[in-house]
């Protein structure tokens, strides 16, 4: 059977690595399926989940990303994160708090560039909620 050599990446750290059989997550323009011998790809990435079944266990490997790169050649994935948190390492109660703050920022932004940082803020913490809420259904 043929798998993917994926790698996710943050600055800090490397978030995963390993062999899978099939990667989802949030592209650019919609959710994007990565299977092994793939079109070559360069893409940006939205904030949300990157789902990953291991080809080792089948079991899904789940991490969430706040942006990036995505890079997609035949026998490899690798995403450049700007930030990466794996599913376990979630927290809703903080995630839920930093949207608060982020929802608050907005309403009282003095310039456009504060209300766009604080909007890209909410949507990115947003997105963690949805993203977490989908991996504990599972």
């Amino acid at each position: 059977m043929a798998t993917l050599k994926v790698d996710v990446v943050s600055a800090e750290e490397s978030i995963f690595s390993g062999e899978a059989k099939f990667v989802a997550l949030p592209g650019e323009n919609g959710e994007l399926g990565i299977l092994p011998r793939h079109t070559p790809l360069i893409t940006r990435i939205r904030p949300g989940a990157v789902r990953i079944e291991r080809a080792d266990t089948g079991e899904e490997e789940f991490v969430f990303v706040a942006g990036g790169i995505l890079e997609v050649q035949p026998g490899s994935v690798t995403v450049l994160a700007d930030t990466a948190i794996r599913g376990k390492d979630l927290d809703e109660a903080k995630a839920g708090e930093a949207k608060k703050l982020a929802e608050d920022a907005m309403k009282n932004a003095k310039s456009d560039i504060d209300f766009a940082k604080a909007q890209g803020e909410f949507a990115a913490m947003a997105a963690q909620i949805a993203a977490l809420r989908r991996f504990r259904k599972k």
